[in-house]
């Protein structure tokens, strides 16, 4: 990768060199770093806008912290490709998302800065309060951070990390607002508060006014801690307490996300203070690129170039069949854990808002808001990634399945994800659905078959959980397997030497190697389901199909 054209951040090879800048040489390498992004992940893909939203940030962290002794725990981790380019992996950068490259998260095995591995959201404060009690029952003398967005704060888990903060722990957590307000301080005189609050000589004032009080023979500490409490109180007087505080953490902000050295002076005050710190900073998603931060949504994730092409995908597919449905049955409803445009449900949004339900990044609440949504006589479909639903198996056992209620699991992204990797791939949702009572499973390969499964879904009394790849169908698969009987097709009528059974998008891979065999002589045919459960119904199908053969078969 050449990089002439960025001749500060050439010469980053860890955050130490950060150092050693100043504001103007910050400047100029915060623009580079935003370019070469832009450059990089349109031929990549990746994610866009997060990652231009938190330059600054990034680099004020790791100017503020001792890295790698110290640690930063990226929630989700999709934000994390300006770490990647100041810690030591800037040659490789070119590799991001491609096989044996870089991961488009964090990985631990990737580098002894990525501090934990990533890839769901919202387990940022837990991870991180692991490591940081970690380090201290050992007495190592490290700080960690956790750093999350809002959206990722809409996740259960977060929530119950945060009620389990020693208040004697050293400990940060900075929330990075860019799209919901979280905070109530609004106002022209709250904003010039907090503007002055968090000016790098206010610190300075306050710490030294402290140092200096708390020397005074027999009266210090105690003026300090009542000034403390004299400030506390007007400051809900002007803000009111806030959830942070409430929940014993120290809250500095919000801060200007962009502005380094605002942000470093809040990190130095929240380091000082060696307890539970929550650092509330504003960014703009997509900051410096025009497209990207007028539609954030829209730049979260990109395709690589070569690869973008307007065609229907099994999500646009999906979404046009459920608003279909929807039209004629006002009793469809839709669920979404914050991928609506992800899971094709933009177009259901805008003809049925009061029957779309976005309950934010909580997996676990959507599974079981779904069934409550089906014991009151609704028809609900919860559409998920395959990787996110494994964050509701409990709820899916238990509130749904177990009382048979007619939930319908839209299963997006099924099989594996080549580019954002393990964290992402779809592969355990067979197996674990399977073991669960009650449960069927179809798993369309073209988008016929997709409405056929759609169209039993909407009319079963019990869970229906339907699997589909991303991006488009391959009709190569209907034609090389035409024949249809019952759940199952068939690549050809007649006798023949083996059978290889599959189903899905795999089922291409199953082709080949039947014209692989079929150049030794071998005459084996392809028994594609479908339809993967009741299991009764399918292994009868299959038996009645091959009891013609006594030839050998192929899972």
């Amino acid at each position: 990768m050449d990089f002439t054209k960025y001749p500060l951040l050439k010469t980053i090879d860890s955050p130490a060199d950060l150092k050693k800048l100043d504001s103007k040489q910050l400047d100029a390498l915060c623009k580079e770093i935003r370019e070469l992004l832009i450059e990089n992940v349109d031929l990549s893909g990746g994610h866009l806008a997060s990652n231009l939203g938190v330059v600054e940030l990034t680099i004020a962290l790791h100017r503020a912290l001792d890295l790698p002794k110290d640690k930063i725990v990226f929630d989700v981790g999709h934000q994390c490709y300006t770490h990647k380019l100041l810690t030591g992996r800037r040659e490789f950068f070119d590799t991001l998302r491609s096989p044996g490259g870089l991961s488009g998260f964090t990985k631990r095995s990737e580098s002894p800065y990525d501090a934990f591995g990533a890839g769901h959201s919202s387990t940022s404060v837990s991870a991180a309060l692991g490591l940081a009690i970690a380090d201290k029952l050992q007495g190592k003398e490290s700080l960690t951070v956790a750093l999350l967005g809002d959206g990722a704060f809409t996740g259960g888990i977060v929530h119950e990390a945060l009620n389990n903060i020693p208040k004697d722990l050293p400990f940060i957590i900075v929330l990075n607002e860019n799209e919901m307000s979280i905070s109530k301080n609004t106002g022209a005189f709250a904003s010039h508060i907090a503007k002055v609050r968090n000016s790098g000589s206010y610190y300075k004032a306050k710490k030294h006014t402290r140092n200096i009080i708390s020397r005074i023979p027999l009266i210090g500490k105690p003026t300090v801690n009542a000034l403390i409490r004299l400030k506390q109180s007007l400051k809900n007087a002007i803000y009111s307490s806030n959830y942070f505080e409430d929940m014993g953490l120290f809250y500095i902000g919000p801060v200007d996300g962009h502005d380094i050295s605002r942000l470093e002076a809040a990190l130095s005050d929240a380091i000082s203070r060696k307890t539970g710190v929550i650092i509330h900073v504003k960014t703009t998603k997509g900051k410096g690129l025009t497209e990207a931060e007028e539609s954030p949504a829209l730049y979260h994730s990109v395709t690589p170039k070569a690869k973008r092409k307007e065609c229907a995908t099994f999500s646009s597919t999906f979404g046009e069949l459920l608003c279909s449905y929807a039209e004629n049955d006002p009793k469809i409803c839709a669920i979404t854990a914050a991928m609506a445009d992800g899971c094709g449900l933009t177009g259901f949004e805008a003809a049925y808002p009061e029957r779309l339900f976005d309950v934010g990044i909580a997996e676990e609440h959507a599974a079981i808001f779904a069934a409550g949504l089906a014991a009151g006589g609704m028809k609900p479909v919860f559409a998920v990634y395959s990787t996110f639903l494994q964050r509701a198996y409990d709820c899916v056992i238990h509130d749904v399945a177990l009382q048979d209620l007619p939930v319908i699991f839209a299963v997006d992204r099924a099989g594996l994800a080549a580019a954002d990797g393990p964290t992402h791939h779809g592969i355990y949702d067979v197996a674990f659905l399977s073991t669960v009572p009650n449960v069927e499973i179809w798993s369309p390969y073209d988008f016929e078959s997709l409405k056929t499964a759609f169209d039993h879904a909407v009319k079963a009394k019990n869970p229906v959980c339907i699997r589909y790849p991303s991006g488009v169908e391959n009709s190569e698969i209907s034609k090389r397997v035409p024949v249809e009987k019952g759940h199952l097709r068939l690549s050809f009528e007649g006798g023949c030497d083996g059978y290889v059974i599959t189903y899905g998008r795999i089922t291409a891979e199953a082709i080949k190697a039947c014209d692989e065999l079929a150049k030794m002589g071998k005459r084996v045919k392809i028994v594609l389901l479908n339809r993967l459960r009741p299991y009764e119904l399918i292994a009868n199908e299959i038996l009645s199909e091959i009891s013609q053969n006594s030839a050998p078969v192929v899972f």
